[in-house]
């Protein structure tokens, strides 16, 4: 609730000076310090002149607002008046200028001293004051300057006997510098050193996945062409049982043979050249798949492998790939770690995050809590038995996860040890046909982020333009206006604040939903963003709501 302390008639550079005058005097009776006075004083005299040199007749009014004193200054719109340097002055001197057609109004927050008087005091104040002449106001702003140049020599010397302290500090800062500079460039040597030895290990690591993925691929593809001449039709025929086990054979050597390309993938995983493929995927024939090629290993007296999808069939665009090669992993974890028992892979949609869910739940011995998330390490194995630890090498659960982030989704764990192990995938997901919103636009400097983004608005968008600055935004905009802008804060050439003004000043460009990507830390952000989003963490839920609550404050 905001009380109104007086009211004002500018008209004329005379009258500015009258609103000087009544600002300085309801700061001061507001608690206010001699500097704010001096700063509401000369913000209100640098706004009013700026907008009577435009606007004849201004209304002023000063209210208190909460813990706030608000000088409103009301003109009628239409006469041209943009904000100059009268505002931006205004802008350092107070603490928020809020500017709009036919309306400025300056705010500084109440310090709450002593001397502050009631609403009606000021009041009372205000209509006690005389009129003054220019040349009064004159006298007063020099009395004003005087105080202020006197707190400037007294900063003076404040920080004349600071920079003292700060060279005595520097020159000891120094020498202790020298002397850590001498430990750096000892260290960097040793660093150079340690850096070569770590290429040579990697080289020959690459050079040790490549042959070994060689020599397990040619006596693969040996077993599955032997399969094929077999159960293919120049064969001898076989009883329906041997033309079973042959194709599990067969099956079996596919699955090993995938399992050598998971670990050259994890090199490529590595430097971040994983590159999902997307494309429809039928999840029911998916998951039949994997359920009758992991089947025959359950034991079937001991474990029971079951799955479940719903009906009708849930659409997924996705690297069917990658999604078998995730499924199958945490389907063979469970099974190998399941002595009795039951392993269920269950299907679900969740629409309100956009996201197909698949969870692979088992009965097995479970994972201790403090070992949920080492598991992700590669090579990392959970302590135990001897006989359980020589069934996995460490590199399932990290190939997984890097699988479901190329991908645009998060694979988790929870376990209760002794009570089994539920992993949780979640892909994006596009409950319709019909994508969300059409042509999207993201401008980021950073390729790998616009990959990452591109990512999770697979399927949500119909389609999406990528620009690596500010300037190359907006050619593509006033080529073809999106239905959604997505920009980077800090961009070189031309910024996402930059850019939003261009785009204001473009009849075509300026209804265009903004969502602003930042990873600056500042929350001052542009009054044209819809959303602002830390990049920083950025999961696909989070982006598809922006966009969602984007695209609602547009259409409302």
């Amino acid at each position: 609730m905001s009380a109104e302390l007086g009211r004002l008639l500018v008209a004329d550079d005379q009258d500015v000076f009258a609103v000087r005058r009544v600002g300085r005097e309801v700061a001061a009776a507001t608690g206010m310090s001699e500097q704010d006075q001096i700063r509401v004083a000369t913000a209100l005299s640098e706004v009013g002149r700026e907008i009577v040199a435009a606007v004849r007749g201004v209304t002023v009014r000063f209210l208190l607002d909460g813990a706030d004193l608000a000088v409103s200054l009301e003109f009628t719109p239409g006469y041209g008046y943009r904000p100059a340097e009268g505002v931006t002055m205004a802008g350092r001197l107070m603490d928020t200028v809020e500017a709009t057609d036919g309306r400025i109004v300056l705010r500084k927050r109440l310090t709450g001293g002593t001397g502050a008087l009631s609403a009606e005091e000021i009041r009372a104040r205000i209509d006690d004051l005389t009129p003054a002449s220019a040349l009064d106001e004159l006298r007063q702003q020099n009395r004003d300057l005087a105080s202020t140049l006197e707190e400037v020599r007294q900063l003076n010397g404040e920080l004349e006997e600071t920079n003292r302290g700060v060279m005595a500090l520097y020159n000891q800062l120094s020498a202790e510098l020298e002397e850590t500079n001498r430990g750096v460039v000892a260290l960097y040597a040793e660093l150079d050193e340690k850096s070569t030895q770590l290429r040579e290990a990697s080289d020959a690591k690459d050079r040790f996945w490549a042959t070994v993925s060689h020599e397990l691929r040619t006596p693969l593809n040996s077993i599955i062409g032997l399969v094929r001449l077999l159960t293919g039709p120049g064969g001898e025929p076989l009883a329906g049982e041997q033309l079973h086990q042959i194709e599990l054979i067969g099956s079996s050597a596919e699955t090993l043979l995938a399992l050598v390309s998971e670990l050259l993938d994890m090199a490529k995983a590595e430097s971040g050249r994983l590159d999902p493929q997307p494309g429809e995927v039928d999840v029911v024939a998916l998951v039949e798949r994997l359920h009758l090629t992991l089947l025959p290993t359950s034991g079937a007296e001991q474990v029971t492998l079951a799955v479940q999808v719903p009906e009708p069939s849930p659409r997924l665009v996705a690297d069917e790939a990658m999604l078998t090669r995730i499924l199958r992993n945490l389907l063979a974890n469970s099974l190998k770690f399941t002595e009795r028992g039951e392993v269920e892979l269950t299907v679900r949609p969740d629409e309100a995050a956009s996201e197909l869910v698949f969870t692979v739940r088992d009965t097995g011995i479970g994972i201790p809590a403090e070992h949920l998330e080492r598991v992700f390490e590669e090579f990392y194995q959970v302590p135990g038995p001897a006989q359980l630890r020589a069934k996995g090498t460490g590199l399932g659960l990290p190939y997984a996860r890097r699988l479901a982030e190329a991908m645009g989704g998060t694979l988790r764990l929870s376990s209760r040890e002794g009570e089994g192990t539920t992993a949780t995938l979640r892909l994006p997901h596009q409950p319709s046909d019909v994508p969300v919103v059409g042509r999207v636009l993201l401008a980021d400097d950073d390729d790998n982020f616009r990959s990452g983004v591109r990512r999770m608005l697979t399927g949500f968008a119909e389609r999406i333009d990528e620009a690596a600055d500010g300037p190359a935004a907006l050619a593509a905009m006033a080529a073809d206006p999106p239905d959604l802008a997505l920009l980077d804060l800090l961009m070189p050439v031309m910024g996402g604040a930059a850019l939003i003004q261009r785009m204001a000043e473009d009849e075509r460009l300026r209804d265009i939903p903004v969502i602003i990507i930042t990873a600056a830390a500042s929350h001052h952000h542009p009054a044209g963003a819809r959303v602002v989003l830390a990049k920083h963490g950025l999961r696909r839920d989070a982006l598809l709501g922006a966009v969602r609550q984007a695209l609602g404050r547009a259409d409302g």
